[in-house]
């Protein structure tokens, strides 16, 4: 038997930012070569949340040197109109239509399949903590979003984006009580909407 059907090329792919209320979701794709798994086990390469942002952004750099990998996202605007879910799983197809090689097999963080993905899947609860694919992936993927909206903090001023990344804080919620929304927040969203009172929110 071929040593390619041994160890098909396997992907690990996670998304960030979907329960943000601000800016796009971001999806990478890791694929992790066997030379790589050693040094960046060693490395402390795990759950994205687990780590510092300074911690995240060295072993980034790690694994870009190391292992293929490609970003895909979905913006606001998609997010709005298919729902959260399937914007994050076109995000995540959209990281695995951009790497090179393609893989002929995909680790996907979480429960849901991704929808017309033209190779095997596997999903895997918490993946991220379990493989060291998706856990590259989370890391990739966490460290391209927030360097997004902390440039987008410039554009988009009193939110409070560069510290709270465009998740729901409570100088982000405040931001939106004073000025109202962005093009940018996710009008979806329930926090981003006109309630019956006028204001935002719940």
């Amino acid at each position: 038997m071929p040593n390619a059907q041994l160890h098909p090329v396997t992907a690990g792919v996670d998304e960030v930012g979907r329960g943000a209320l601000f800016g796009p979701v971001v999806a990478a794709a890791v694929i992790v070569p066997p030379t790589a798994v050693s040094p960046l086990r060693q490395a402390g390469v795990t759950d994205s949340k687990k780590l510092t942002a300074k911690r995240r952004v060295q072993l980034a750099l790690m694994i870009k040197q190391m292992a293929p990998y490609a970003v895909g996202m979905a913006s606001v605007y998609e997010i709005d109109r298919l729902n959260i879910l399937q914007a994050s799983l076109l995000a995540m197809r959209r990281s695995i239509a951009r790497i090179s090689p393609q893989p002929e097999l995909c680790l996907v963080d979480g429960n849901q399949p991704i929808p017309q993905l033209p190779m095997t899947q596997k999903t895997v609860v918490k993946g991220d903590q379990h493989e060291l694919a998706i856990a590259a992936a989370s890391i990739i993927a966490k460290v391209w979003r927030d360097d997004l909206i902390i440039r987008l903090d410039h554009r988009y001023p009193g939110y409070d984006l560069a510290s709270n990344k465009g998740y729901g804080s409570a100088k982000h919620r405040a931001g939106i009580a004073e000025q109202g929304i962005s093009r940018q927040h996710r009008t979806s969203f329930r926090t981003c909407q006109v309630n019956e009172q006028g204001s935002f929110g719940i």
